[in-house]
Parts: C-alpha cells; structure tokens; sequence
C-alpha cells in the first residue's frame, strides 16, 4: 500500500509518515515546496505520479488570529486546496483523510460535540476548515473526515513547548482558566489513522486523547511534568484577548471510534508524560 500524506512538515503530518513507514506502508510527504494545495493543476500531477492508494491531507492554515485578516488566503487552502485534492481521489477513486477541527461548532455550552452535530463556527479558520469538510463530502464516498483539537507533537510549535520556553525568561504566566478540552499528541493520532485508512469504515469521526481540563490546568501539568517551577495565573479569555475568538467548549465525543472497531486514545496525562520524556531526551529544556 502507499499513502500520500500532505504537510508533512507540520506536527501530524511529520509523525504519520514515521508511524506509516514503521508498519512497512510506502509514505510520501509532502509540503508546499512539493505541491502546493491551492494550485489545482500541480494537486493533480504530484498525485497522479505518486499513484497512492489513499490521501490523508494534513496540510491546513492554522494560524487562527492571522486568519481573520487574511481570510482570502487561509480559504484558498483550507477550502479550495482541500477540495483539489478531493477532486483528485474522485478522479483517480482513491480514499481520503481530511484533518479537520473542534473550531467547525460555536464552542458554546459543556456537552461533548457529536460527529453529526450541526456545525457553527465563529472564527475565519473555523468556517474555512468546515468549507473543506463541505468540498470533501460533496465530492467523495470514500472518506473519513477527522476532527482533532489541542494537539501537540514533536515537529513544530505547539502549546507545550510555548509554555516550556515562556518559563526561562518568566516567573509568571497568564493563561486561560474557561476554554475547555482535550489535549492531543499526534504520536497517538497518527497510530489511529494508520488503523483508519486501511479500512472502509468511512464517515466523520472525532479524535482526541481522553480526559477534560482547561488551558490553565493543561499549563500546570506540564510544569509539573518538566519539573519547571513558574506560576500560573488563570485569566478569563476575555481578559487574555485575541483576534480570533477561541471555543470556550471543546469537548469532543469520541465514542464512534470505539463504535467501528478503533482504539481510543490514551488518556492526555498519559500523552503528556510520553511526550515531555521525548522533548527532555532532544534536550529541549
């Protein structure tokens, strides 16, 4: 089998290829420098020469405060890119992954978000990464459609290492105490998807690491796992402010997962703790 996988500089995309590789399956990443999603025309001939059996597109623009004045260029990727690739895996009948996110509901209430919940978002990333839903279900049968939140992985930025690196040059730091979630590590996701992707139990899924916390107790808890001693103010969001408005609400159902066959995922202590332990043996801090 071979798999194509999108941004595979990101965090997600880097640890799928690994854990592709690592169970003898041919991946090929790619990022912008190989095909850049929003030019229809390279979608098709990267694709087409690669001959994958299935696409799992990680790619996405995520920088969600910059969205909001660049909603232009954050829709030509995460709706117009995702639906060239979609077109592409109609075309050539090739089952695809989208990779999408906790910000395509309004974020309101403490009920956990069901995959066939109706979607609400309110930010440009949020409404954007929902059109690329849109594209993939309108063009594809064969699909699954992955919403993730709060991840965190060794390739590139993420909250973790933000707070790990805010502590050197900070006694105290401020974070928010009423944005609630599950915090994901994409070791643990890329397993699930590897799992997904070679079967046909098709539909919209959510995946996250078990457990509920706030942004504020995640920030603790990764203090206490580095063994890094600051302390964390808790601050409202209001208070905190930014230009895209976040979930206050992030609680996702994964029960379809273990409805179909899947593994859920670790809890996200459990996540944290593996992780930390990686970034203390690259000497991270």
């Amino acid at each position: 089998m071979k798999i194509l996988v999108t941004g595979v500089k990101g965090q997600l995309g880097y640890d799928m290829v690994n854990e592709l590789t690592g169970r003898g399956i041919e991946a090929v990443g790619v990022d912008i420098d190989d095909m850049d999603i929003t030019d229809a025309a390279g979608v098709e001939a990267v694709i087409a020469k690669a001959a994958p059996d299935a696409v799992i597109h990680c790619a996405a623009y995520t920088a969600v405060d910059a969205a909001e004045e660049n909603e232009a260029a954050c829709r030509r990727v995460n709706a117009e890119g995702t639906r060239n690739i979609a077109k592409v895996c109609k075309e050539l009948d090739i089952k695809m992954i989208y990779i999408s996110t906790d910000y395509v509901f309004s974020g309101q209430g403490e009920h956990f978000w069901k995959p066939e919940d109706d979607c609400d978002p309110q930010s440009v990333y949020g409404q954007t990464k929902y059109e690329g839903e849109l594209a993939v279900r309108n063009t594809l049968d064969k699909y699954f459609i992955v919403r993730i939140a709060w991840v965190f992985g060794i390739n590139g930025k993420n909250f973790v290492k933000t707070m790990l690196n805010l502590s050197q040059n900070h006694k105290t730091i401020r974070v928010v105490n009423d944005q609630f979630g599950s915090p994901t590590y994409t070791y643990d996701l890329a397993k699930l998807l590897a799992d997904m992707v070679v079967t046909q139990k098709y539909g919209v899924y959510h995946a996250t690491n078990e457990g509920i916390c706030s942004w504020y107790d995640f920030a603790r808890a990764i203090f206490k796992e580095a063994g890094v001693e600051v302390e964390v103010l808790p601050v409202t969001s209001e208070e905190y402010g930014a230009k895209a408005k976040r979930p206050a609400n992030s609680r996702m159902d994964n029960g379809k997962l273990t409805e179909n066959g899947f593994h859920r995922l670790p809890p996200w202590q459990d996540a944290l703790h593996r992780y930390v332990s990686v970034l203390k043996e690259q000497k991270f801090f």
